[in-house]
């Protein structure tokens, strides 16, 4: 029911703050407008209109920025102090909505209507009222951050109206709620808001409580591992291991970041990792984990030699270092010079097929030289095992990589020159057949994700250049035949030969009994 009684009065807004009927509470006021508002409202009889502001970034609202609905309010005690804004006590005395807004320059006026509330309860309100206080007990209980003395002072109070303003002050709610409470009119409507208001954060807290529980075991279980690790490292000081297992760890924990490998070979290696901190030292697996961890750290996962793109340089080393082999050196030139127009080319497959002698295996060394890349050599002669080049699985003892992955590991890098020795003498027998495995290697479409049975992990070799030698084509199965370009070297003529004795062999046959030109003559016939 409303109050006929209206009039003018100064207006103080209010920033992420609000006052309720029958609140008593201090306010600090540092701007000009509220300080004249309050000077104003001294000078009459004490009574000011407080309003809540709907942003509180805005220092000077205006009449569209400030909520309708406030609190008709007394100014019990007004101090000045010394940082220049004052501080004033207010007694809230009753709700009130602005009818009209005067922006004056000094402070700002409005004319309010006051609202009366009924005082008398009837049954139901009793029923809400008793609600009320039973929730709150149970949200105080749950929060702990209100006394037992206000609990006790909200319990005494008679009027449902009042009850629930006090009860919403002290919820830690959202402006837009509170403002929503104060401008509930009929009592009945506000306890049954107030309730459902309380309810909400009555759940609200109860999973925080949870989450609080649960981070908290959490951290527990975290300090008991930090505890116990301390005691671990302790332990093996007493022992004389200054480091033990934990410094073990941290260190190829290092090496795995370092190692350049691919996101999926990473995490498998932390996780064997893992496994390899929480074995015992003394077990046999500890040894055999620690092994494969060290090779997948040494796999050249990412590191490439640049290639030497000179095609002259190329050129004169393999001039300089063998004899005649046209054919073969015209195609490491080609495939320098297509290298060097794309920068992309996988590596060929070659294959110097020959009698022994004719320098197949120093072709290749000069081949790597003239490409700057490291070289390798596996002599692939009476392979019959299957595991030779694919290598064992890691559950048998002993277990190695193939030869394929170990020479990758002595290269250090994703791109040597791989010289595959005598491929035509690899066997089969009930182990399996090296010749299968071989053809997942030196096959250009299927060479890029090659599977060690110890690594486990697909490793790229498609940046490798092959070459191998071979003796007899004919016993080199068919289709691993067709995976290689095969080069023939026949042989040398005898005016070859003398030029290769004149160029070659003689000089390095001086060099390695110490002798000079001078001291040997040889007469040509």
């Amino acid at each position: 029911m409303a109050d006929e009684t209206k009039r003018n009065i100064p207006l103080l807004p209010l920033r992420g703050l609000l006052v309720y009927p029958t609140m008593v509470l201090h306010l600090d006021v540092g701007r000009e407008k509220s300080v004249q508002a309050l000077e104003q409202a001294m000078m009459n009889d004490h009574m000011i209109f407080l309003a809540t502001q709907k942003d509180i970034s805005i220092d000077e609202p205006d009449e569209d920025e400030i909520f309708t609905f406030g609190t008709y309010t007394k100014i019990k005690q007004m101090l000045k102090l010394p940082n220049g804004t004052i501080r004033v006590l207010v007694e809230g005395l009753q709700r009130a909505r602005i009818l009209e807004y005067h922006d004056l320059d000094e402070y700002t006026s409005v004319k309010i209507e006051r609202i009366d509330e009924e005082t008398e309860k009837d049954v139901e309100d009793e029923a809400l009222m008793r609600t009320l206080l039973d929730h709150f007990d149970q949200y105080i209980k749950i929060s702990k951050k209100i006394s037992a003395e206000t609990f006790a002072a909200v319990t005494d109070i008679e009027e449902p109206g009042r009850m629930a303003d006090i009860v919403a002050s002290h919820l830690p709610l959202k402006l837009k709620d509170k403002q929503e409470v104060l401008e509930t009119i009929d009592v009945k409507a506000r306890l049954n808001k107030v309730i459902d208001l309380i309810h909400n954060e009555k759940e609200v807290l109860e999973i925080e409580k949870k989450i609080g529980q649960r981070v908290k075991r959490s951290m527990e279980r975290t300090q008991k591992e930090y505890y116990l690790r301390e005691q671990m490292k302790a332990i093996q000081k007493e022992l004389g291991d200054k480091e033990g297992k934990t410094g073990e760890v941290q260190k190829l924990t290092e090496k795995i970041e370092q190692a350049g490998m691919p996101d999926n070979v990473k995490e498998t290696a932390l996780k064997e990792l893992n496994r390899y901190e929480k074995i015992p030292s003394s077990s046999a697996e500890s040894s055999v984990i620690r092994n494969y961890i060290e090779w997948l750290i040494s796999l050249p996962w990412n590191d490439a030699t640049e290639d030497r793109l000179d095609l002259k340089l190329a050129s004169e080393i393999l001039d300089e270092e063998h004899h005649g082999l046209e054919k073969v050196k015209e195609r490491v030139l080609e495939y320098l010079a297509v290298q060097k127009l794309t920068r992309s080319l996988k590596g060929p497959i070659l294959c110097l097929a020959g009698p022994p002698g004719v320098g197949k295996t120093s072709l290749a060394k000069s081949i790597a030289k003239s490409l700057g890349r490291k070289f390798v050599r596996i002599s692939l002669g009476g392979v019959r095992d299957e595991s030779e080049i694919r290598g064992h699985r890691r559950t048998y003892v002993g277990a190695m990589p193939g030869r394929i992955i170990q020479g990758m590991k002595k290269a250090g890098k994703n791109n040597p020159v791989f010289l595959l020795d005598e491929i035509d003498k690899m066997a089969s027998d009930f182990r399996g057949d090296p010749a299968s495995a071989m053809l997942e290697v030196l096959d250009p479409e299927q060479n890029h994700t090659f599977s060690d049975h110890y690594i486990e992990e697909t490793f790229d070799l498609s940046k490798v250049l092959f070459i191998a030698t071979a003796n007899n084509l004919a016993t080199i199965p068919g289709p691993l035949r067709d995976r290689m370009e095969i080069i023939t070297i026949a042989g040398y003529t005898e005016v070859e030969k003398v030029e290769i004795v004149k160029d070659h062999l003689l000089p390095k046959q001086l060099k390695e009994h110490g002798l000079k030109k001078s001291n040997l003559q040889i007469r040509e016939q």
